[in-house]
């Protein structure tokens, strides 16, 4: 008896004798992977800001000012702007603070980094959030359509179209709506995301969605050709499976046959690359809020840059960083609602 104790011991502790070490639960190591993109890319944004060639006193007080200042008060602003201290110092200093909850004063705007960043991501949120979903919805859509009809005069329209926007850079097809619909129809307000000279509180949503349409619908459609093109291929694939086959023998056809058969083989592939284009959306809506001179996050990257206000840069990339990783996490978790399939080979995997 005390041997077979003994054997089943060891067999526990496992062929070096100790005892196997239990693995992290997955949020924990989900929230470790979190923290290490956050301290790698404000490392990599400190960075960055050091090794630019712009100087944050003549970036903001011109050219013509900087030549007619004393020396006493240029040091003064280079040691408000920190452009004398290295930029590691910086760092630290930056870092202490952002332990505590206090991500600094952006130098550009003269304000809380937190204030600046949430003010403007309530815009950029509405903006990106109905770009992702209308790229996400149309492109399925258009995929689809091209797969089924593959070789057809839908097919070759949709897909040269889809092949000169994903060519096109986000900002020359904003130039080109605004000419088009702004100046030319006259159908949309010439940029901003409110009326020019209106109160605030005489602001409504009708006006602020008036505003809003033309630039969600360039970001939209400057992402939305990747996601049909992917959908295209995984259609053609689904339709020439040997389950639509039999499905097809049995005499089921168009999209009938695809929605009971193949949808849900495409939607998860289409949400992966949905999901997946957060990142992009996010990129795109830097170029599209400075064509459209919408105050989002991604004009507010553009003036933190050009003047090197490394708090309020630091804090944007943060934010992208988060949102990024808020992307890929929802895919994991949808995943496993879509397909049963995933939760079950998960369930194995920590069993």
């Amino acid at each position: 008896m005390g041997r077979g104790l003994l054997e089943r011991g060891s067999a526990e502790a496992g062929p070096t004798g100790a005892r196997p070490t239990r693995a992290l639960p997955r949020w924990a190591r989900a929230l470790l992977r979190l923290a290490a993109l956050l301290v790698a890319t404000s490392v990599v944004t400190f960075a960055l800001v050091g090794a630019s060639p712009v100087d944050p006193v003549r970036a903001n007080v011109g050219q013509a000012s900087y030549a007619h200042m004393s020396v006493g008060q240029r040091e003064e602003l280079e040691q408000y702007w920190g452009s004398s201290t290295p930029i590691w110092q910086r760092y630290a200093h930056w870092a202490a603070g952002a332990l505590r909850g206090d991500l600094g004063e952006s130098l550009r705007f003269a304000r809380p980094v937190t204030q600046v960043v949430g003010e403007r991501f309530a815009s950029s949120a509405a903006l990106m959030l109905a770009a992702w979903l209308l790229a996400g919805a149309g492109g399925l859509a258009l995929g689809i359509a091209m797969g089924i009809r593959e070789g057809g005069a839908l097919d070759r329209v949709a897909l040269g179209a889809c092949y000169l926007l994903s060519s096109t850079p986000a900002f020359w097809l904003g130039l080109l709506a605004l000419m088009v619909f702004c100046v030319w129809l006259g159908w949309f307000p010439l940029g901003f995301s409110v009326p020019v000279g209106v109160a605030a509180s005489q602001v409504s949503w009708a006006d602020r969605l008036h505003h809003l349409v033309l630039p969600a619908l360039v970001l939209a459609v400057s992402n939305m050709p990747g996601i049909a093109l992917h959908t295209r291929e995984k259609t053609i694939d689904v339709m020439a499976s040997d389950y639509v086959r039999f499905a097809r023998s049995r005499g089921e056809s168009g999209l009938a046959l695809l929605a009971r058969h193949g949808l849900r083989n495409l939607v998860v592939p289409a949400l992966t690359i949905e999901l997946s284009s957060v990142s992009e959306v996010f990129g795109g809506s830097v170029l599209v809020e400075q064509v459209f001179s919408y105050p989002g996050l991604g004009q507010a990257a553009v003036t933190a840059g050009l003047g090197g206000d490394a708090p309020l840069l630091v804090a944007i990339a943060l934010v992208s960083a988060l949102v990024v990783f808020a992307g890929n996490a929802l895919a994991d978790v949808l995943y496993g609602v879509i397909d049963p399939r995933v939760r079950g080979r998960e369930a194995r995997s920590r069993g």
